[in-house]
């Protein structure tokens, strides 16, 4: 049995996929990334993953795993972040399917992401609650418990101070704030002590572009738990689709 299969990562600015050895971890081709369609319609995304997966010609019998960001419920889309609101309620998994001409496995972009740095990267070999958090345009969440993923937690949009928290302590709020690593450092330390209070993770992964300059912040934040950056950046989503698609297929 082969230990291929194909991860798509489709996000509101670019849509990227390769061929990834769920043994390991490890990209086996070049990422293929093209731009997210203007607009970010079901049909136009679905036709720009058909052609990714066009480029990277897998083997018939290779799993798929497509990622996305919507909470995803039986094959469908319950929310859109940074594309078109036709996703909401929309039979996702089905289009993918027709139109890849082939099944799927179809799950939330940050579950993909948390799930592949569990397996593969800072999360590895670590026991209890691990939540991974994506700090980007929104926060994104995952839960992994003890090796096992909780599908579709929403905690970036926890409400603190009033407010849905990613609003405040988003990386695109400290551009849009033009906060410096301090005064963002302190909205983060509101976000992560809450999330400490009602879980008690053993672990938290900060993942995000943002991720790169960890030393700029993690360090000015106190809290319980571990909290560390994550390894596998901007491949997590395809790894970890990737993955999933390998182990539902067995």
């Amino acid at each position: 049995m082969t230990s291929l299969a194909v991860g798509v990562d489709i996000g509101g600015t670019g849509i990227k996929g390769a061929i990834v050895d769920t043994a390991t971890g490890e990209l086996t081709t070049d990422r293929i990334k093209k731009a997210t369609p203007e607009g970010g319609k079901p049909q136009d995304i679905v036709e720009v993953a058909k052609s990714i997966l066009d480029d990277l010609s897998p083997a018939s019998d290779v799993p798929v795993g497509v990622c996305f960001p919507a909470i995803v419920r039986d094959g469908k889309t319950m929310s859109a972040a940074n594309v078109s609101k036709k996703w909401i309620g929309f039979e996702a998994e089905a289009l993918f399917e027709k139109e890849l001409g082939r099944s799927i496995h179809f799950v939330n972009d940050a579950d993909a992401a948390g799930y592949a740095e569990q397996q593969f990267g800072a999360a590895k070999g670590r026991d209890g609650l691990v939540i991974m958090t994506t700090l980007g345009t929104g926060i994104g969440t995952a839960l992994i418990n003890d090796g096992v993923l909780i599908v579709n937690a929403e905690l970036g949009h926890l409400e603190i101070e009033g407010v849905d928290y990613e609003t405040k302590a988003s990386f695109a709020a400290k551009e849009r704030d033009d906060l410096t690593w301090k005064h963002w450092a302190k909205r983060l330390q509101k976000y992560y002590s809450r999330l400490e209070a009602l879980l008690s993770p053993e672990l938290f992964v900060v993942g995000g572009g943002v991720s790169k300059q960890y030393e700029e912040f993690l360090p000015l934040l106190d809290l319980q738990a571990e909290i560390i950056p994550a390894t596998l950046r901007n491949n997590a989503g395809i790894i970890g689709a990737a993955t999933l698609a390998a182990r539902s297929s067995r």
